[in-house]
Protein backbone atom coordinates (compact mmCIF):
# COMPACT_ATOMS: atom_id res chain seq x y z
CA UNK A 1 0.00 0.00 0.00
CA UNK A 2 1.30 3.39 -1.00
CA UNK A 3 0.62 6.04 1.65
CA UNK A 4 0.78 8.76 -1.05
CA UNK A 5 -2.29 7.33 -2.79
CA UNK A 6 -5.75 8.31 -1.57
CA UNK A 7 -8.59 5.93 -2.41
CA UNK A 8 -12.23 6.99 -2.47
CA UNK A 9 -14.44 5.95 0.43
CA UNK A 10 -17.32 3.62 -0.52
CA UNK A 11 -20.67 5.30 -1.19
CA UNK A 12 -23.11 2.40 -1.46
CA UNK A 13 -24.63 1.36 1.87
CA UNK A 14 -24.01 -2.35 1.29
CA UNK A 15 -20.38 -1.77 0.34
CA UNK A 16 -19.88 0.47 3.39
CA UNK A 17 -21.23 -2.40 5.52
CA UNK A 18 -18.90 -4.88 3.81
CA UNK A 19 -15.85 -2.69 4.40
CA UNK A 20 -16.71 -1.69 7.96
CA UNK A 21 -13.68 -2.36 10.15
CA UNK A 22 -15.39 -2.21 13.55
CA UNK A 23 -16.37 0.32 16.18
CA UNK A 24 -14.20 3.23 17.31
CA UNK A 25 -11.76 2.91 14.41
CA UNK A 26 -10.37 6.37 13.49
CA UNK A 27 -11.14 7.71 10.03
CA UNK A 28 -7.51 7.71 8.88
CA UNK A 29 -7.16 4.02 9.75
CA UNK A 30 -10.44 3.23 7.97
CA UNK A 31 -9.10 4.92 4.84
CA UNK A 32 -5.84 2.97 5.11
CA UNK A 33 -7.76 -0.30 5.41
CA UNK A 34 -9.75 0.53 2.26
CA UNK A 35 -6.47 1.28 0.48
CA UNK A 36 -5.09 -2.12 1.54
CA UNK A 37 -7.83 -3.84 -0.50
CA UNK A 38 -6.47 -2.56 -3.81
CA UNK A 39 -3.03 -4.16 -3.62
CA UNK A 40 -0.52 -4.19 -6.47
CA UNK A 41 -1.17 -4.89 -10.14
CA UNK A 42 1.31 -7.81 -10.67
CA UNK A 43 -0.11 -9.90 -7.79
CA UNK A 44 -3.64 -9.08 -8.89
CA UNK A 45 -2.93 -10.10 -12.50
CA UNK A 46 -1.45 -13.39 -11.26
CA UNK A 47 -4.76 -14.37 -9.65
CA UNK A 48 -6.73 -13.36 -12.74
CA UNK A 49 -4.48 -15.39 -15.04
CA UNK A 50 -4.81 -18.44 -12.76
CA UNK A 51 -8.62 -18.49 -12.76
CA UNK A 52 -8.82 -17.80 -16.52
CA UNK A 53 -6.35 -20.64 -17.12
CA UNK A 54 -8.42 -23.12 -15.08
CA UNK A 55 -11.60 -22.08 -16.89
CA UNK A 56 -9.86 -22.40 -20.28
CA UNK A 57 -8.61 -25.92 -19.54
CA UNK A 58 -12.09 -26.93 -18.37
CA UNK A 59 -13.71 -25.46 -21.49
CA UNK A 60 -11.25 -27.33 -23.75
CA UNK A 61 -11.91 -30.66 -22.03
CA UNK A 62 -15.66 -30.06 -21.78
CA UNK A 63 -16.80 -27.63 -24.51
CA UNK A 64 -20.33 -27.44 -23.16
CA UNK A 65 -22.30 -24.19 -22.79
CA UNK A 66 -21.77 -24.32 -19.00
CA UNK A 67 -18.00 -24.34 -19.22
CA UNK A 68 -17.84 -21.92 -22.14
CA UNK A 69 -20.01 -19.50 -20.15
CA UNK A 70 -17.58 -19.86 -17.22
CA UNK A 71 -14.60 -19.04 -19.45
CA UNK A 72 -16.41 -16.00 -20.89
CA UNK A 73 -17.27 -14.76 -17.37
CA UNK A 74 -13.67 -15.15 -16.24
CA UNK A 75 -12.35 -13.32 -19.29
CA UNK A 76 -14.80 -10.43 -18.99
CA UNK A 77 -14.48 -10.08 -15.22
CA UNK A 78 -10.69 -10.52 -15.28
CA UNK A 79 -10.12 -7.88 -17.94
CA UNK A 80 -12.60 -5.47 -16.36
CA UNK A 81 -11.07 -5.87 -12.89
CA UNK A 82 -7.56 -5.26 -14.21
CA UNK A 83 -8.69 -2.10 -16.02
CA UNK A 84 -10.58 -0.82 -12.96
CA UNK A 85 -7.59 -1.50 -10.68
CA UNK A 86 -5.20 0.16 -13.12
CA UNK A 87 -7.46 3.21 -13.22
CA UNK A 88 -7.78 3.23 -9.43
CA UNK A 89 -4.01 3.16 -8.89
CA UNK A 90 -3.58 6.12 -11.25
CA UNK A 91 -6.59 8.02 -9.88
CA UNK A 92 -5.51 7.51 -6.25
CA UNK A 93 -2.13 9.06 -7.00
CA UNK A 94 -3.84 12.17 -8.40
CA UNK A 95 -6.67 12.55 -5.88
CA UNK A 96 -9.43 11.42 -8.28
CA UNK A 97 -12.36 9.02 -7.87
CA UNK A 98 -11.15 5.41 -7.62
CA UNK A 99 -14.63 3.85 -8.01
CA UNK A 100 -14.25 1.78 -4.87
CA UNK A 101 -17.85 0.52 -4.96
CA UNK A 102 -17.43 -0.84 -8.50
CA UNK A 103 -14.11 -2.42 -7.56
CA UNK A 104 -15.70 -4.27 -4.63
CA UNK A 105 -18.73 -5.33 -6.71
CA UNK A 106 -16.46 -6.83 -9.38
CA UNK A 107 -14.49 -8.67 -6.70
CA UNK A 108 -17.67 -10.35 -5.42
CA UNK A 109 -18.79 -11.23 -8.96
CA UNK A 110 -15.39 -12.81 -9.56
CA UNK A 111 -15.70 -14.86 -6.36
CA UNK A 112 -19.15 -16.03 -7.50
CA UNK A 113 -17.69 -16.96 -10.91
CA UNK A 114 -14.97 -19.04 -9.24
CA UNK A 115 -17.63 -20.80 -7.17
CA UNK A 116 -19.77 -21.40 -10.23
CA UNK A 117 -16.85 -23.05 -12.05
CA UNK A 118 -16.06 -25.33 -9.11
CA UNK A 119 -19.71 -26.30 -8.83
CA UNK A 120 -20.23 -27.26 -12.47
CA UNK A 121 -16.89 -29.10 -12.45
CA UNK A 122 -18.13 -31.38 -9.68
CA UNK A 123 -21.46 -32.02 -11.38
CA UNK A 124 -19.79 -32.73 -14.76
CA UNK A 125 -18.28 -36.02 -13.60
CA UNK A 126 -14.84 -35.08 -14.98
CA UNK A 127 -12.86 -35.74 -11.82
CA UNK A 128 -9.66 -34.28 -13.24
CA UNK A 129 -11.30 -30.92 -13.82
CA UNK A 130 -13.25 -31.23 -10.54
CA UNK A 131 -10.06 -31.77 -8.55
CA UNK A 132 -8.23 -28.99 -10.41
CA UNK A 133 -11.02 -26.42 -10.02
CA UNK A 134 -11.71 -27.27 -6.36
CA UNK A 135 -7.99 -27.05 -5.54
CA UNK A 136 -7.78 -23.69 -7.32
CA UNK A 137 -10.90 -22.45 -5.52
CA UNK A 138 -9.47 -23.39 -2.13
CA UNK A 139 -6.26 -21.54 -2.99
CA UNK A 140 -8.21 -18.51 -4.15
CA UNK A 141 -10.28 -18.55 -0.94
CA UNK A 142 -7.09 -18.58 1.12
CA UNK A 143 -5.80 -15.65 -0.91
CA UNK A 144 -9.10 -13.81 -0.38
CA UNK A 145 -8.76 -14.20 3.38
CA UNK A 146 -5.19 -12.97 3.66
CA UNK A 147 -5.48 -10.29 1.00
CA UNK A 148 -8.73 -8.75 2.25
CA UNK A 149 -8.59 -9.15 6.03
CA UNK A 150 -8.64 -5.37 6.22
CA UNK A 151 -12.39 -5.87 5.62
CA UNK A 152 -13.42 -9.15 7.36
CA UNK A 153 -17.01 -8.99 6.13
CA UNK A 154 -15.88 -8.65 2.54
CA UNK A 155 -13.44 -11.55 2.96
CA UNK A 156 -16.17 -13.76 4.49
CA UNK A 157 -18.66 -12.87 1.73
CA UNK A 158 -16.18 -13.58 -1.08
CA UNK A 159 -15.12 -16.89 0.49
CA UNK A 160 -18.78 -17.91 0.83
CA UNK A 161 -19.47 -17.08 -2.81
CA UNK A 162 -16.48 -19.08 -4.01
CA UNK A 163 -16.67 -22.09 -1.67
CA UNK A 164 -20.36 -22.72 -0.92
CA UNK A 165 -21.17 -23.95 -4.47
CA UNK A 166 -18.78 -26.86 -3.83
CA UNK A 167 -20.87 -28.02 -0.88
CA UNK A 168 -24.10 -27.59 -2.85
CA UNK A 169 -22.75 -29.36 -5.96
CA UNK A 170 -21.54 -32.32 -3.87
CA UNK A 171 -25.21 -33.29 -3.43
CA UNK A 172 -25.46 -33.84 -7.20
CA UNK A 173 -22.01 -35.27 -7.87
CA UNK A 174 -21.91 -38.87 -9.08
CA UNK A 175 -19.25 -39.75 -6.52
CA UNK A 176 -20.63 -40.02 -2.92
CA UNK A 177 -17.22 -39.31 -1.39
CA UNK A 178 -17.64 -35.65 -2.35
CA UNK A 179 -20.40 -35.39 0.25
CA UNK A 180 -17.61 -34.81 2.75
CA UNK A 181 -17.61 -31.26 1.37
CA UNK A 182 -20.85 -30.67 3.30
CA UNK A 183 -18.73 -30.80 6.46
CA UNK A 184 -15.41 -29.47 5.20
CA UNK A 185 -16.65 -26.34 3.42
CA UNK A 186 -18.65 -24.85 6.34
CA UNK A 187 -15.79 -25.59 8.73
CA UNK A 188 -13.29 -24.02 6.30
CA UNK A 189 -15.44 -20.93 5.81
CA UNK A 190 -15.90 -20.48 9.57
CA UNK A 191 -12.24 -20.91 10.45
CA UNK A 192 -11.03 -18.60 7.68
CA UNK A 193 -13.62 -15.95 8.58
CA UNK A 194 -12.47 -16.05 12.20
CA UNK A 195 -8.87 -15.77 11.03
CA UNK A 196 -9.71 -12.73 8.90
CA UNK A 197 -11.46 -11.06 11.86
CA UNK A 198 -8.55 -11.68 14.21
CA UNK A 199 -6.01 -10.50 11.64
CA UNK A 200 -8.07 -7.35 11.14
CA UNK A 201 -8.10 -6.70 14.89
CA UNK A 202 -4.33 -7.15 15.07
CA UNK A 203 -3.85 -4.84 12.08
CA UNK A 204 -6.03 -2.10 13.57
CA UNK A 205 -4.19 -2.38 16.90
CA UNK A 206 -0.84 -2.14 15.14
CA UNK A 207 -1.93 0.86 13.08
CA UNK A 208 -3.20 2.60 16.22
CA UNK A 209 0.14 2.03 17.92
CA UNK A 210 2.07 3.30 14.91
CA UNK A 211 -0.12 6.39 14.71
CA UNK A 212 0.30 7.09 18.44
CA UNK A 213 4.06 6.57 18.23
CA UNK A 214 4.28 8.90 15.25
CA UNK A 215 2.25 11.50 17.09
CA UNK A 216 4.47 11.26 20.18
CA UNK A 217 7.55 11.54 17.98
CA UNK A 218 6.31 14.73 16.31
CA UNK A 219 4.36 16.48 19.09
CA UNK A 220 5.34 18.25 22.28
CA UNK A 221 4.16 16.28 25.31
CA UNK A 222 3.20 19.31 27.41
CA UNK A 223 1.37 21.51 24.91
CA UNK A 224 0.32 19.09 22.19
CA UNK A 225 1.86 21.34 19.54
CA UNK A 226 4.36 20.07 16.99
CA UNK A 227 7.92 19.61 18.24
CA UNK A 228 11.07 20.22 16.19
CA UNK A 229 10.69 16.94 14.28
CA UNK A 230 7.05 17.66 13.51
CA UNK A 231 7.84 21.20 12.43
CA UNK A 232 10.65 19.98 10.19
CA UNK A 233 8.25 17.56 8.48
CA UNK A 234 5.68 20.35 8.04
CA UNK A 235 8.26 22.66 6.48
CA UNK A 236 9.34 19.92 4.08
CA UNK A 237 5.70 19.33 3.16
CA UNK A 238 4.56 22.95 2.74
CA UNK A 239 7.70 24.95 1.98
CA UNK A 240 9.83 22.58 -0.10
CA UNK A 241 11.29 23.52 -3.43
CA UNK A 242 8.14 22.31 -5.18
CA UNK A 243 5.76 24.35 -3.01
CA UNK A 244 3.41 26.52 -5.06
CA UNK A 245 2.56 29.16 -2.43
CA UNK A 246 4.69 31.36 -0.15
CA UNK A 247 4.98 30.56 3.55
CA UNK A 248 5.83 32.62 6.59
CA UNK A 249 7.73 31.30 9.60
CA UNK A 250 7.36 33.29 12.83
CA UNK A 251 9.90 32.48 15.54
CA UNK A 252 8.57 33.56 18.98
CA UNK A 253 10.58 34.05 22.16
CA UNK A 254 8.68 34.89 25.35
CA UNK A 255 9.82 37.81 27.47
CA UNK A 256 9.36 37.48 31.23
CA UNK A 257 8.54 33.78 31.32
CA UNK A 258 11.67 32.75 33.25
CA UNK A 259 10.85 35.18 36.05
CA UNK A 260 7.32 33.77 36.38
CA UNK A 261 8.64 30.21 36.29
CA UNK A 262 11.23 30.93 39.01
CA UNK A 263 8.81 32.91 41.19
CA UNK A 264 5.66 30.78 41.04
CA UNK A 265 7.11 27.37 40.23
CA UNK A 266 7.15 25.00 37.29
CA UNK A 267 3.47 23.90 37.59
CA UNK A 268 2.45 27.52 37.06
CA UNK A 269 4.91 27.81 34.19
CA UNK A 270 3.50 24.66 32.59
CA UNK A 271 -0.04 26.00 32.93
CA UNK A 272 1.02 29.23 31.28
CA UNK A 273 2.69 27.40 28.38
CA UNK A 274 -0.39 25.23 27.76
CA UNK A 275 -2.66 28.28 27.82
CA UNK A 276 -0.38 30.12 25.44
CA UNK A 277 -0.28 27.08 23.12
CA UNK A 278 -4.08 27.10 22.98
CA UNK A 279 -4.07 30.81 22.08
CA UNK A 280 -1.53 30.31 19.33
CA UNK A 281 -3.52 27.38 17.93
CA UNK A 282 -6.57 29.61 17.54
CA UNK A 283 -4.45 32.05 15.51
CA UNK A 284 -3.32 29.49 12.96
CA UNK A 285 -6.59 27.48 12.66
CA UNK A 286 -6.46 25.84 9.19
CA UNK A 287 -3.92 28.28 7.74
CA UNK A 288 -0.82 26.74 9.25
CA UNK A 289 0.69 24.91 12.22
CA UNK A 290 2.06 25.87 15.63
CA UNK A 291 5.09 24.30 17.26
CA UNK A 292 7.06 24.48 20.50
CA UNK A 293 10.77 24.18 19.74
CA UNK A 294 12.24 25.06 23.14
CA UNK A 295 11.38 25.89 26.73
CA UNK A 296 9.67 29.20 25.94
CA UNK A 297 10.23 29.30 22.18
CA UNK A 298 7.37 28.78 19.74
CA UNK A 299 7.10 28.79 15.95
CA UNK A 300 4.14 29.51 13.70
CA UNK A 301 4.33 28.24 10.11
CA UNK A 302 1.70 29.96 7.98
CA UNK A 303 0.70 28.94 4.46
CA UNK A 304 0.02 31.25 1.54
CA UNK A 305 0.99 34.35 3.51
CA UNK A 306 2.60 37.57 2.33
CA UNK A 307 5.06 39.65 4.38
CA UNK A 308 2.24 42.08 5.17
CA UNK A 309 0.10 39.21 6.41
CA UNK A 310 2.99 37.90 8.49
CA UNK A 311 3.44 41.34 10.12
CA UNK A 312 -0.28 41.53 10.90
CA UNK A 313 -0.16 38.04 12.44
CA UNK A 314 2.88 39.00 14.52
CA UNK A 315 0.90 41.92 15.94
CA UNK A 316 -1.94 39.55 16.84
CA UNK A 317 0.56 37.22 18.52
CA UNK A 318 1.90 40.09 20.60
CA UNK A 319 -1.63 40.98 21.70
CA UNK A 320 -2.48 37.35 22.50
CA UNK A 321 0.62 36.87 24.64
CA UNK A 322 0.01 40.12 26.51
CA UNK A 323 -3.47 39.03 27.63
CA UNK A 324 -3.64 38.14 31.36
CA UNK A 325 -3.51 34.49 32.42
CA UNK A 326 -6.07 33.12 34.87
CA UNK A 327 -4.37 31.93 38.05
CA UNK A 328 -4.77 32.08 41.81
CA UNK A 329 -1.87 34.52 41.86
CA UNK A 330 -1.62 37.77 39.96
CA UNK A 331 0.91 36.96 37.27
CA UNK A 332 2.99 39.62 35.57
CA UNK A 333 2.18 40.12 31.92
CA UNK A 334 4.36 38.53 29.27
CA UNK A 335 5.93 40.00 26.20
CA UNK A 336 7.19 38.33 23.03
CA UNK A 337 9.70 39.10 20.33
CA UNK A 338 9.13 37.79 16.84
CA UNK A 339 11.58 36.96 14.07
CA UNK A 340 10.08 36.32 10.64
CA UNK A 341 11.48 34.41 7.67
CA UNK A 342 9.67 33.93 4.38
CA UNK A 343 9.75 30.91 2.07
CA UNK A 344 11.04 30.67 -0.56
CA UNK A 345 12.81 34.05 -0.25
CA UNK A 346 14.80 33.09 2.86
CA UNK A 347 14.96 29.33 2.32
CA UNK A 348 12.86 26.22 1.75
CA UNK A 349 14.17 23.80 4.37
CA UNK A 350 13.95 23.59 8.16
CA UNK A 351 17.55 24.46 9.04
CA UNK A 352 17.74 27.47 6.74
CA UNK A 353 14.37 28.99 7.66
CA UNK A 354 14.92 28.51 11.39
CA UNK A 355 18.41 30.01 11.17
CA UNK A 356 17.19 33.05 9.25
CA UNK A 357 14.23 33.56 11.59
CA UNK A 358 16.54 33.18 14.60
CA UNK A 359 18.80 35.90 13.21
CA UNK A 360 15.78 38.16 12.81
CA UNK A 361 14.65 37.28 16.34
CA UNK A 362 18.03 38.31 17.75
CA UNK A 363 17.74 41.68 16.04
CA UNK A 364 14.13 42.04 17.25
CA UNK A 365 15.26 41.64 20.86
CA UNK A 366 17.30 44.78 20.48
CA UNK A 367 14.08 46.62 19.69
CA UNK A 368 12.49 45.93 23.06
CA UNK A 369 9.92 43.78 24.86
CA UNK A 370 7.45 43.26 22.00
CA UNK A 371 9.21 43.84 18.71
CA UNK A 372 9.15 42.22 15.27
CA UNK A 373 11.87 41.90 12.69
CA UNK A 374 12.10 40.28 9.26
CA UNK A 375 15.08 38.28 8.08
CA UNK A 376 17.38 40.20 5.77
CA UNK A 377 16.91 39.51 2.07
Amino acid sequence: MDSKRIYSAPKWRFVRWLLDSGKNVPADIRHALVASLFGTLPIFVGGVVNTIGIAAVAAVRNPTPWFIAWLVMELVLGLTRVLVLKHALHAAAHGKNTYTDLYILLAMLWAASVGYGAGISLVSGDWTIAALSCLSTAAMAGGICFRNFGAPRLAATMMFLSMSPIAFASLFAKEPIFLVALIQVPFYLYSMSVAATKLNSMLVTTMRAERDNERRAQHDVLTGLLNRAGLSAAIDRYCGVHASTPCALLYLDLVGFKRINDTFGHPTGDMLLKTLAARLSTLVVDQGVAARVGGDEFVLLMLDMSPAGAQALANRVIDAVAQPFEHTHTLPSLGVTVGIAMAPEHGTDFDTLIARADEALYRAKVGGRSATCFAAT
